[in-house]
């Protein structure tokens, strides 16, 4: 949410930014937020010279109390000011209401260095690293090399869910645990603190992290009970801290969450017919900082180059992309994406997203930092995924599928599965 000060401060600075969006109904939104706040401070100042003035009648039937007057006409008096102080309170409430409304539905202010664009297609690349492989055979989709290695059951779990779900099986159950042991320890390692967060969520402070657009299109509710099923281990981790002020002596905190996600995953994108790229339920390890204003960009950068260093240790060629101002969302002020290369599509598809969420999430949930001076402040959030294991199990598979249809592993999760292949399978 922004901060409505600065909206009133600087009403030119923050439409610009916002016109970047190129969305007539942003533009719409935010001058309906300047005739309301117009008429809320109005009515605002009239709340606070009713109340002065019910004081001052207060302390004029004390002093008559004290030298023994009639102060009948001032109690009448007291109480007329009392019935039209209550009609204005009535309406700064609904003024307050509205005015916050419309704000949780503006989105940040964007980071000069976002660059502008319509939709996905106009993102920047930013940079590659890696080499496709060259294979001397016809290569197989994820699915095909699933199935036929028997890691993977569609058909039943499709049977019982319908689609966007599937069974895994056997090695495939051990490679998901391997790479969120690998994530997991690897950012561990850099002084993270692992949290397994709630799986729900209730709504308000769920209103606190995302677009509030998502409740429709994005998450499943829990029928006849105020609980929605988390769409990634962010938000309860970012919602953990609401209402409550963090000594900057103790930033940047510094989260790696590990959760199983539930999305509907209903726009312009939609659930893979068959296959697990994109998903209604999924693991995830996820990266949540809360620190200073002053120290967010460079741990934007920091959590990026986190994700890369998983990558290139997986051996799985990437790009960055600095996601455009169309592609942008409302939370993020700034956000990168990893997409991995696929080699059956010959194509690069996104695996992480990397957001500097600035003061957005935190001013909407009242999370505040203390300096050594006592003076409070909104604190700044960033999230960026370290692991999201469907999509890089997709990459796995194709990118190290072999002549012989088994996929070799790769070989910083050896360890973790103790065998260097994964070969075909009958498991049912």
């Amino acid at each position: 949410m922004l901060d409505i000060r600065n909206i009133r401060e600087n009403p030119t600075a923050v439409k610009k930014n916002l016109a970047r969006k190129k969305d007539k109904e942003v533009l719409k939104r935010f001058e309906t937020i300047l005739k309301k706040d117009k008429e809320y401070r109005k009515v605002l100042h009239a709340v606070e010279t009713l109340r002065h003035k019910r004081n001052e009648k207060s302390l004029l039937i004390n002093k008559l109390k004290k030298e023994k007057k009639n102060f009948k006409k001032v109690i009448t008096e007291v109480r007329k000011v009392n019935k039209e102080l209550e009609k204005k309170e009535v309406s700064l409430t609904k003024f307050k209401k509205q005015l916050s409304k419309e704000l949780m539905r503006l989105p940040n202010l964007m980071h000069k260095s976002v660059p502008y664009g319509k939709d996905d297609s106009d993102n920047v690349e930013l940079r590659r690293w890696g080499k496709s492989k060259k294979f001397g055979f016809k290569l197989k989709n994820h699915v095909e090399l699933a199935e036929s290695l028997g890691i993977a059951d569609f058909e039943r779990s499709a049977k019982i869910s319908g689609t966007g779900f599937y069974f895994m099986l056997g090695d495939l159950v051990l490679l998901n645990q391997a790479l969120i042991r690998y994530a997991m320890e690897k950012l561990i390692n850099k002084g993270f603190i692992p949290v397994e967060p709630p799986e729900m969520m209730r709504r308000k402070p769920y209103e606190g992290v995302t677009d509030l657009g998502d409740f429709d299109t994005m998450m499943y509710k829990v029928e006849d009970q105020d609980e929605y099923l988390i769409a990634t281990s962010e938000h309860p981790i970012a919602a953990m801290l609401m209402n409550e002020i963090i000594p900057e002596g103790k930033l940047p905190l510094k989260f790696v969450g590990l959760s199983v996600n539930f999305r509907k995953e209903i726009g312009s994108h939609g659930v893979d017919e068959k296959g697990f790229f994109r998903m209604h339920q999924f693991w995830k390890v996820e990266q949540l900082i809360f620190c200073t204003p002053e120290q967010s960009w460079k741990i934007h950068e920091e959590i990026i180059k986190n994700a890369e260093e998983m990558y290139k240790e997986l051996k799985i060629p990437y790009r960055i992309t600095n996601i455009c101002t169309g592609d942008l969302g409302i939370v993020a002020a700034k956000k990168y994406d990893l997409e991995t290369w696929m080699p059956r599509t010959k194509d690069y598809k996104e695996v992480v997203s990397c957001s500097n969420c600035t003061d957005y999430q935190a001013r909407r949930l009242n999370i505040r930092c203390r300096d050594k001076k006592g003076n409070n402040r909104i604190l700044h959030t960033l999230n960026s995924t370290a692991i999201a294991t469907s999509r890089t199990i997709v990459a796995i598979l194709e990118n190290y599928q072999n002549k012989d249809g088994s996929v070799s592993i790769p070989k910083v999760l050896q360890k973790y599965m103790g065998k260097k292949k994964i070969l075909a399978q009958k498991v049912i």
